[in-house]
């Protein structure tokens, strides 16, 4: 399996992120000295659990809502390690370094778009049709989306590929946008055309944490969650393709 991080480095906040310096406390991604931030937390945790379900251990890892230098432009797929040929980061512990590492050099700045990062990873995915080969595409966010008409597009697209995308919300906003993207209700859709197969699901990362919010309560109970949907999702794609598994002879 192939996984890919995208974390959200704009935050629920006006077009301009100006209230969201990870020098502040009140930001979601503040670099104390202390403790990890809200996203840095969740993306560990997160990251530890669906790790060990890579092959190579190696994620491309990208950061959207910010602006990036040299130029100053708005980006929603940058790479974290400020490496465009080659943006994978070794294990999750490279892509938390990576990400501090990202957050001192770029200004997080608005709008944010899911979709660009979405239809990267599915350009990746629609390359391998033989079952090979299944993308994960995991996504850190406050929860905020500036465009929820071409993401729910780039989803519908995505359907018919072998990736799956997990959602992990962090901070106290309503993540109704992210429960609607999750399709468990009611299957996403797009221009009259609804998603062949269910291939998001959206976890609530408070719901797995302390009240003073340092600690996951639950390990086992956020990985349960985390990779509830996957293992069916997979199923789903490869049933959808008639793919079938190697015998034990070929492989």
């Amino acid at each position: 399996m192939c996984s890919s991080v995208s974390v959200c480095t704009c935050e629920r906040l006006p077009s301009r992120c100006t209230g969201g310096n990870p020098s502040q406390p009140t930001s979601l991604h503040y670099m104390s000295p202390y403790q990890l931030s809200s996203y840095a937390m969740a993306l560990k945790a997160v990251g530890e659990i669906i790790q060990d379900y890579d092959s190579d251990k190696l994620f491309p890892a990208y950061g959207f809502g910010a602006k990036v230098p040299p130029d100053g432009k708005v980006s929603h797929q940058f790479p974290l390690n400020n490496n465009s040929e080659n943006p994978s980061c070794e294990g999750i512990e490279g892509v938390l370094e990576s990400y501090f590492q990202s957050l001192r050099t770029v200004q997080l700045y608005g709008p944010t778009n899911f979709a660009p990062v979405i239809n990267q990873v599915a350009q990746s995915a629609g390359e391998v049709s033989d079952g090979s080969q299944y993308y994960v595409l995991l996504i850190i966010t406050d929860g905020v989306i500036s465009d929820m008409l071409q993401t729910k597009e780039a989803i519908v697209a995505a359907s018919s590929l072998p990736m799956s995308i997990i959602i992990v919300g962090v901070g106290p906003a309503d993540f109704l946008a992210m429960e609607e993207l999750d399709g468990d209700e009611v299957r996403v859709s797009s221009r009259g055309r609804y998603a062949e197969r269910d291939i998001v699901q959206f976890v609530p990362f408070r719901d797995y944490i302390d009240h003073s919010g340092n600690q996951v309560l639950s390990m086992a109970r956020l990985a349960k969650d985390v990779l509830a949907e996957v293992p069916e999702q997979l199923l789903s794609y490869m049933k959808m393709y008639d793919i079938k598994p190697l015998s034990s002879s070929s492989q």
